[in-house]
């Protein structure tokens, strides 16, 4: 019982990895972008409709979640009057979601070792 409540707490907190992935990436990438107007709270609009893509990509099937939170990303992007084309926003895009997903996913599976559930 306790690996499992451990195991719990560790997915929360990879959880919580992820979404500051996501953001951290989204500020570099307005950052690089040019923008410099509320760059934190627009990297949180830009982060949190990206999580939500992923989140809701990973409920119906894991491929959707490298569908939904490059789109999300995309349209989110898009009223933030970034100079950038929508195909380079969707790249860009898919590049922070494989990033922040793949990070996350080392970290964790990294962590079920070292308490013996892997």
């Amino acid at each position: 019982m306790l690996y499992r409540i451990i195991t719990f707490i560790g997915g929360l907190l990879f959880v919580v990895a992820l979404f500051a992935l996501l953001w951290f990436f989204c500020k570099k990438f307005l950052e690089r972008h040019g923008v410099t107007d509320q760059v934190p709270d627009r990297a949180m609009a830009l982060a949190t409709w990206t999580f939500a893509g992923i989140s809701v990509g990973l409920v119906f099937a894991v491929v959707g979640a490298f569908v939904l939170g490059p789109w999300a990303f995309y349209r989110t992007l898009r009223g933030h009057d970034v100079n950038i084309s929508g195909g380079a926003a969707i790249w860009w895009g898919f590049a922070i979601v494989v990033a922040s997903l793949g990070i996350t996913a080392i970290g964790f599976f990294a962590f079920l070792m070292l308490v013996g559930a892997y």
